[in-house]
């Protein structure tokens, strides 16, 4: 799931990244393309993938190897994740999540190496800043602002479930919940954040659709959501699946989801 960052450095980084964008647009400083990328985390794998031809790409992180997508093929260049390799590839830029590779990006700023770390977005209005600071990072052209849709309003607002691998149910405050409630659904969990959901209090209050969001092939993880009990309370057709990896990291198919789920909602009323 996306992560829920820490919220009192939130307003400094995303700071940082919009003057990035607006230093880009406004002067020269994006003029250079790097030519020689490197990522260190999934979700900047899957960004430059997504915006960058692979001609360009030193090397993605060894998590794209063990998280697989359709659209991003194995024949990428990638690393083991260690100093000795990213150098031995001798990138130009190295791009990565503010949470992640902590120890090995602080090696390659100080050995001279030009590392840009995107802080995630926690919100639908902050995912067109956070792409549009990679592109700035990458030597394109920031894109125009994604309009934020308005919330779907078709009366009530029936309650959904996003279901994780390990019994996690997504919360308020993150960056789904945003896509869940702008798509005309309620968030069936009322916490905050990632939550350990309990079956006995899903059973007396059943939500009114479940949103699979996990992996298939994590049997074991994903053995509580196949729970025969559960499978009662929830008829069988407000058991609604989608690709697992657009809910794994932020990006510009996050507006999709919100169109998918949106036109779940209308073939509910």
């Amino acid at each position: 799931m996306m992560h829920a960052g820490a919220a009192a450095r939130r307003p400094r980084v995303v700071a940082q990244v919009l003057g990035l964008v607006l230093s880009c647009a406004l002067t020269s400083a994006c003029a250079e393309a790097p030519r020689r990328v490197i990522s260190l985390d999934l979700c900047t794998d899957w960004m430059l993938a997504r915006h960058l031809p692979r001609v360009q790409v030193a090397a993605l992180s060894p998590l794209h190897r063990r998280y697989p997508v359709a659209w991003v093929g194995s024949d990428w260049p990638h690393h083991d994740g260690s100093l000795e390799q990213v150098l031995a590839r001798k990138p130009d830029l190295v791009i990565t999540g503010q949470y992640n590779a902590l120890t090995l990006r602080r090696r390659l700023a100080a050995l001279g190496v030009r590392v840009v770390v995107l802080p995630l977005p926690q919100r639908l209005g902050e995912v067109s800043s956070y792409e549009n600071a990679l592109l700035a990072a990458v030597g394109q052209a920031p894109r125009p602002p994604k309009a934020i849709p308005r919330p779907v309003t078709l009366g009530d607002h029936p309650r959904l479930l996003l279901l994780g691998a390990n019994a996690i149910g997504t919360g308020r405050g993150t960056l789904e919940d945003d896509v869940i409630t702008q798509a005309g659904w309620a968030n069936a969990v009322n916490r905050r954040g990632h939550v350990a959901l309990d079956m006995e209090q899903l059973v007396r209050r059943p939500p009114d659709a479940v949103l699979w969001a996990a992996p298939r092939h994590a049997a074991q993880a994903n053995r509580f959501g196949e729970h025969p009990v559960l499978r009662q309370v929830i008829p069988s057709q407000r058991w609604l699946s989608s690709d697992y990896w657009p809910w794994q990291c932020p990006g510009p198919w996050t507006w999709d989801l919100v169109e998918q789920l949106s036109a779940w909602r209308q073939q509910l009323r």
